[in-house]
């Protein structure tokens, strides 16, 4: 019997210290506490931000709520002082980036005045950051002027007096250009009102661009966008005046800011906090620089309101040529002549591209004929920017709105026609200038402009509307309107939830929010965040993720039920 040596057989290696970092129970642990000091941190500082926010609110409250731009300005014109009053003004940019602004613009190019919408909010969304459509007119060269308006209307204030109005300082614009028609930028809401201003003022303006403007209201794809049926859910204009009756012949734009954030409840009540949550050490200032904007609600008069709802969303009265500006003046989108740029986005949910464009096959039948009237209308789209975006996307002001202005001289150049405006960015950056992106501008048929429009259920909305307005004025309006009365209506404004829900988390109202302010600081300088890789961070990141999708999957339904209601009653929109 052989004995096999002993070196084939390796003696056991002596078992040396074990670390107790090392050990799987003391690393999870590990893990555990620092997930949890991170989001205690973050608690903190999140809760602090909120706190900041109705300071925030508070304080541009009492201020009277300013225009929120970025830039130093001049009043040129108060319309407030006009024959026919509106709580609109006229402002020169003076200044950008501590630079006079006269040193930087090229007197051979035309001046730029851009309109922010009047929807509920205040002004300052075209220039509350420096890469912004003030700051790009500014960098190309553009004299720069902004319309600006003012948190109450005036005294019985209708449509016809801010139309006026915004005559006005377009024809101060010109006299100050002589030989430069001005190109004139609305936003939304003011994207329409630029649209009137430009049938108004045949020859006197320039190029006019339209960003997300509902031109066409009845236009829209089923369950995509919603917000156009709740004129016909909720019985008409009648609720409109409603509202602003309660308010003392004003309405809060409290109002239609919660109707925006009803239309994605999930992103109002979660994804946006949650974001903030998940990043506050460096989505603070962002969030409190927009929600400033957010949170300054504006209001409109009796009569504004109710010719807003009724002919437009209602009544769709401006692509039917019947729209009503004041008395044997109508607003004919056929009387436009300057070139119109029309920018809308299939990520908006708000004004869609059904909606922007909509109204060209109704005001012209064909190709043939938009040619025959000498207009040219150029538009572009973009493929998944939402309807903010299309103002305050820093990316979207360095490409679209930077190729939009680098090509007027090509637009207003054009034949007569329609035209499909394309920007080529080989390399993918968003702040180059031209010939470092191309643009083209490639011709289209009216003809295949294809927008689904049920006009027969609309029509029924229009007449409900009608009816249950007439019955309201005649019932309801003289009980409310003798009742209502400034005391009420102030208290109705500081307990609408879009108000409460902010500046009730300020130390003011809620003195222990100071505990947050007296931590905030100290944790900002000494953070400790928890490893990207932490599994206890993903959790939450999932967790996040899921809450997130369950909001999308009840908007979803929530819209299906709003379409088949509407269709119950009215027909398929």
């Amino acid at each position: 019997m052989s004995l096999m040596p002993v070196a084939a057989f390796p003696p056991a290696a002596a078992p040396g210290p074990t670390s107790e970092a090392d050990s799987p129970s003391v690393s999870v642990l590990g893990q555990i506490l620092a997930y949890q000091r991170d989001a205690w941190e973050r608690s903190i500082l999140f809760c602090d931000v909120l706190r900041q926010r109705a300071n925030n609110m508070l304080e541009h409250e009492r201020l009277g709520l300013p225009p929120l731009l970025k830039f130093t300005f001049e009043t040129m014109l108060d319309a407030r002082r006009f024959d026919q009053p509106a709580n609109y003004a006229l402002l020169r940019i003076t200044e950008i980036d501590d630079a006079c602004a006269d040193d930087c613009i090229d007197r051979d190019k035309p001046p730029v005045v851009i309109l922010d919408p009047r929807a509920g909010h205040g002004p300052g969304i075209g220039g509350f950051k420096r890469e912004s459509e003030i700051g790009m007119a500014l960098k190309e060269g553009h004299p720069v002027y902004f319309v600006t308006f003012f948190p109450e209307p005036c005294e019985g204030q209708t449509l016809a007096d801010v139309l006026h109005a915004l005559r006005r300082f377009v024809e101060a614009v010109s006299g100050r250009h002589p030989g430069k028609p001005p190109v004139l930028y609305g936003n939304c809401q003011a994207g329409w009102a630029v649209t009137l201003l430009s049938a108004d003022c045949e020859g006197t303006v320039g190029p006019a661009v339209l960003n997300g403007s509902p031109l066409s209201y009845w236009s829209g794809e089923s369950g995509i966008n919603p917000m156009r049926l709740m004129g016909g859910l909720l019985g008409g204009a009648w609720l409109a005046e409603f509202t602003a009756d309660i308010g003392d012949r004003r309405f809060d734009g409290a109002w239609l800011a919660m109707n925006f954030e009803n239309l994605n409840p999930g992103n109002a009540l979660w994804d946006k906090y949650t974001a903030l949550y998940a990043d506050v050490d460096t989505e603070a200032a962002r969030f409190l620089d927009f929600e400033r904007w957010w949170n300054g609600f504006y209001s409109l008069s009796h009569d504004e309101i109710a010719a807003i709802v009724e002919n437009l969303f209602i009544g769709n009265q401006i692509e039917r040529g019947v729209f009503q500006i004041c008395g044997g003046c109508t607003a004919d989108l056929r009387r436009i002549r300057n070139p119109l740029v029309i920018f809308a986005s299939y990520g908006d949910n708000i004004t869609p591209p059904h909606q922007a464009l909509g109204w060209i096959p109704a005001v012209y039948a064909s190709t043939a004929e938009l040619k025959a009237a000498g207009q040219r209308i150029v538009y572009l789209t973009n493929p998944h920017v939402g309807h903010l975006g299309i103002f305050v996307s820093a990316g979207v002001a360095k490409l679209e709105h930077r190729a939009i202005l680098e090509s007027l001289d090509e637009i207003t150049a054009l034949e007569p026609g329609l035209y499909e405006m394309k920007i080529d960015n080989p390399a993918g950056e968003a702040d180059c200038h031209r010939p470092q992106f191309g643009v083209r501008f490639e011709p289209r048929l009216v003809e295949e402009l294809h927008f689904p429009k049920s006009a027969n259920a609309f029509e029924k909305v229009r007449e409900i509307s009608e009816i249950n307005l007439g019955l309201y004025r005649t019932v309801l309006a003289p009980w409310i309107q003798a009742s209502a009365n400034p005391w009420s209506a102030t208290m109705l404004k500081w307990l609408h939830p879009m108000r409460t829900s902010r500046y009730l988390l300020s130390e003011e109202f809620a003195p222990w929010m100071r505990f947050f302010a007296t931590l905030a600081p100290e944790i900002s300088a000494n953070r400790h965040p928890a490893p990207a890789d932490n599994p206890f961070l993903k959790r939450e990141q999932r967790l996040i993720g899921d809450v997130s999708d369950a909001f999308k999957i009840y908007r979803s339904r929530r819209d299906l039920a709003a379409e088949d209601m509407f269709a119950g009653i009215y027909g398929p929109a």
